[in-house]
């Protein structure tokens, strides 16, 4: 008996299936709004975001104007956020938000209109203007809804992409720091780029690295300088250099910092024993 309970049970569930599949196929390729409206429904509370979505798409004109309309235009967006397709998503929920501003998921919307450029946001070292576009949408969400559920989770995710933004300003400078080895031409780029981000970024958890590579691209771009500019790029570096220790007393570049400053010293004193003995 519990062997054929066994067998019976994959065959209901076959059937199930293409039951289920014939009723789609069905109702897909008829006119029947409402039948669609019900299927659509059903599949979406089933978690079946694909069909829910091809039906959700035939309908969605239908129901411009009528008081479903406000809710498929939810599901359909939804569904698009659900299936992974954050593009469609973005779009939809932005239709939503403009098409019902009065709608109790109006700030729903907005924060998963949000999350949807979020999950766009590719890593660091890539083209940032779906971060960008994605905070600019958490901000404003932030802004208006600052009672709602989603509150803590869209500063999270500001917070993330900032970091992200950070980062890559912070890796431009550091490339341009690397070139400087092989390269001289490289290091003003490199202090223009620190000096950016340091302005652009005050709290930033890179900032104690920035401040120290900001020097470091100094201190080589004053000790390669032609002799009639280099009293001044020296003083530029030793000011690199005490700004770092004063913000940051204890850096964890303290050891390295010092060998620069060493050098930048020594430099000097030859420059000035040089025009002296001139």
């Amino acid at each position: 008996m519990f062997f054929k309970i066994q067998r019976i049970v994959p065959v209901l569930l076959l059937i199930g299936t293409l039951h289920s599949c014939s009723e789609y196929q069905k109702v897909l390729k008829n006119e029947d709004v409402k039948a669609k409206y019900d299927l659509a429904q059903k599949f979406y509370e089933e978690g079946d975001m694909k069909r829910a979505n091809r039906l959700f798409e035939q309908i969605a004109p239908k129901y411009v104007g009528k008081p479903q309309g406000e809710r498929v235009m939810f599901f359909f967006a939804d569904t698009y956020f659900q299936r992974g397709d954050f593009n469609m998503a973005g779009y939809q929920f932005e239709r939503f938000v403009k098409s019902y501003p009065k709608s109790e998921k109006v700030a729903e919307a907005s924060f998963y209109g949000a999350k949807s450029y979020f999950e766009l946001s590719p890593r660091y070292s890539l083209d940032q203007t779906d971060t960008d576009k994605a905070l600019i949408k958490l901000q404003s969400f932030i802004n208006m809804y600052p009672d709602s559920e989603y509150f803590a989770e869209a500063n999270e995710m500001a917070k993330d992409l900032t970091t992200k933004k950070e980062k890559k300003a912070y890796e431009i400078g550091k490339q341009y720091n690397k070139l400087g080895e092989f390269d001289f031409t490289f290091l003003n780029p490199a202090i223009s780029a620190f000096d950016n981000f340091i302005s652009d970024f005050p709290g930033s958890i890179y900032r104690e690295d920035a401040m120290y590579y900001r020097f470091e691209s100094a201190t080589q771009f004053a000790l390669n300088s032609f002799d009639r500019l280099k009293p001044e790029r020296v003083k530029e570096a030793q000011a690199d250099y005490n700004a770092l220790k004063k913000q940051f007393p204890e850096t964890k570049y303290a050891e390295r910092a010092e060998k620069l400053l060493n050098k930048l010293t020594s430099d000097q004193q030859e420059f000035i024993q040089e025009k002296e003995a001139k």
